[in-house]
C-alpha cells in the first residue's frame, strides 16, 4: 500500500491489492489469494456486494414510498425512466406476461446491483485498504496483512456466482414452462434430432451449451472490472512515485489527467457491464421459454 513504511515496489503494491481480506471454514485467517481454493471466504466481497445489495434494495423502496400520481420529481422520474427501460427490454425477449412480473424486476435488481458493484471501483485506490489498514494496527494486527479488495465484482467468486444464480433461474422455467418430460425430451432430442443414437451427443451438446454460457456470463463481467481495477492502481503507482521522489511535475500531471480521463471513460463501462449482465439474463431466460 501506499503508506507502508518499507515503501513498497510496484510489484508489491499491485500484489497486495490484489489479496482479498479471507476467512476459511474455521474462520482462522489466511494470507493468500486463490480463485480455486474452495475452502476459503473472501469476506471483503461478501460484505461489500451484501451491502450495495441492501443499499439498491433501499433506493428502490423509497423511490415506490416517494411514488406520487402527479408530477414526478428527478429522483421518481430517473426510476421510472430505468424501470420503463428494464420493462421495454424484457418484452422484447421474454413474451410470457406471467414470466415478466418476476424476471423485470430480477433483471432491474441485477442492474442497480451490480452498477452499484462497478461503482466502487470509481473510489480512490487507497482509500478504503487505507482505513481498514489502521483499524487492523489499532487493534494489534501487523499492517502489511491488512488486506482489503472493495470491488465485488472483480472477483471471479463474485460474478461466477451471479451466473450460477441466473442459470439456476433459466433450469427452473425450463421446467416450469415445458414441463420436466418437455424439458428431458429436449435435452435429448435437440440440436441434431430426435434419433435415439443421437441421444448422448445431444445431451453433451446441450450441457456444454449451459456451461458456456454460464461460464462466459461470469467472466465477461469478471474480466472487465478486473482490468478496470489494475489500471486504477496502475495510475496510482504513477502519483505515488511522485509523491516518493518528490520530483518531476510533469509525472504529477500526468497522474491527475490519467486518473481524470479513465475515470470518466470507466463510468460508461461501469453501466455497459451492469447493462450487458442484465440484457445476458433476460436473454437466458428467455431462451428457456423457447422450444427447440
Amino acid at each position: 500500500m501506499a503508506a507502508e513504511e518499507h515503501a513498497p515496489n510496484a510489484s508489491e503494491y499491485i500484489q497486495h491489492h490484489l489479496h482479498h481480506f479471507q476467512k476459511n471454514f474455521n474462520f482462522e485467517s489466511v494470507s493468500q489469494t486463490s480463485i480455486v481454493d474452495f475452502s476459503v471466504f473472501n469476506l471483503d466481497s461478501v460484505i461489500y456486494s451484501s451491502v450495495l445489495g441492501a443499499l439498491g434494495v433501499f433506493i428502490l423502496w423509497l423511490a415506490a414510498r416517494r411514488a406520487t400520481s402527479g408530477v414526478p420529481g428527478r429522483f421518481q422520474a430517473a426510476v421510472e425512466m430505468l424501470c420503463e427501460l428494464v420493462e421495454n427490454q424484457a418484452k422484447g425477449v421474454i413474451h410470457n406476461a406471467a414470466s415478466r412480473k418476476l424476471v423485470s424486476p430480477l433483471a432491474l435488481t441485477v442492474f442497480i446491483w451490480i452498477f452499484l458493484m462497478n461503482a466502487m471501483d470509481m473510489l480512490p485506490v487507497d482509500f478504503i485498504p487505507l482505513i481498514w489498514k489502521n483499524a487492523v494496527v489499532a487493534g494489534g494486527g501487523e499492517a502489511h496483512h491488512a488486506f482489503m479488495r472493495v470491488v465485488p465484482t472483480a472477483d471471479l467468486s463474485t460474478t461466477l456466482g451471479l451466473s450460477c444464480s441466473i442459470l439456476m433461474m433459466c433450469l427452473f422455467y425450463n421446467i416450469k414452462i415445458k414441463g420436466l418430460g418437455g424439458w428431458g425430451h429436449e435435452l435429448i432430442s435437440a440440436p441434431f434430432g430426435a434419433h435415439p443414437i443421437l441421444w448422448p451427443f445431444n445431451f453433451l451438446m446441450q450441457m456444454i451449451e449451459f456451461i458456456a454460457k454460464t461460464v462466459s456470463h461470469g467472466m465477461r463481467l469478471f474480466g472487465n472490472m478486473f482490468a478496470g481495477e489494475l489500471v486504477f492502481m496502475l495510475i496510482a503507482l504513477m502519483g505515488g512515485a511522485f509523491a516518493v521522489s518528490g520530483t518531476g511535475i510533469g509525472l504529477a500531471i500526468g497522474h491527475v489527467v490519467a486518473g481524470t480521463v479513465w475515470t470518466l471513460f470507466h463510468i460508461l463501462v461501469i453501466t455497459l457491464q451492469a447493462f450487458i449482465f442484465m440484457m445476458l439474463t433476460l436473454i437466458y431466460i428467455g431462451q428457456a421459454h423457447d422450444a427447440h
